[in-house]
């Protein structure tokens, strides 16, 4: 885990809500679902990092830099809260690795005449489909 996440990780604040769904009493009682909420520029995510959590964190982050995120899959309050807790570090890391480069392809001569070969072909087959010119 990196020195970002982990930062995201004490900054964090859980607050314990109502679950909705299956749990019978238990739903009514007990307040399971967690909902984390971390001030992204009180992290110090680098500027690149930042646009692309703003992709990746979809409407997760509210305009106010605070990416928002609720657990309720489970029926306890500790595996909702771990299960947030890791939903936030994919988040972070899926924006701090930079997109791999991609490098240009160069096609030779011979791939270039059999591309423009088979497209004629397609381009046969189709004009082939049309109706009839009397």
């Amino acid at each position: 885990m990196g020195r970002i996440v982990e930062r995201a990780l004490e900054l964090a604040e859980e607050k314990f809500i109502a679950a909705s769904g299956p749990g019978g009493q238990n739903v009514n009682k007990v307040a399971t679902a967690v909902q984390l909420r971390v001030d992204v520029r009180a992290i110090g995510m680098p500027p690149d990092a930042f646009e692309r959590l703003k992709q990746v964190a979809g409407g997760k982050l509210t305009k106010d830099g605070e990416i928002v995120l609720t657990a309720r899959e489970y029926r306890t309050q500790e595996q909702n809260r771990e299960a947030a807790r890791a939903r936030l570090a994919a988040l972070l890391d899926d924006a701090l690795t930079p997109p791999k480069k991609r490098g240009k392809i160069r096609v030779n001569r011979v791939g270039k005449v059999k591309r423009l070969k088979a497209k004629k072909a397609r381009s046969e087959v189709k004009a082939g489909r049309g109706k009839p010119d009397w």
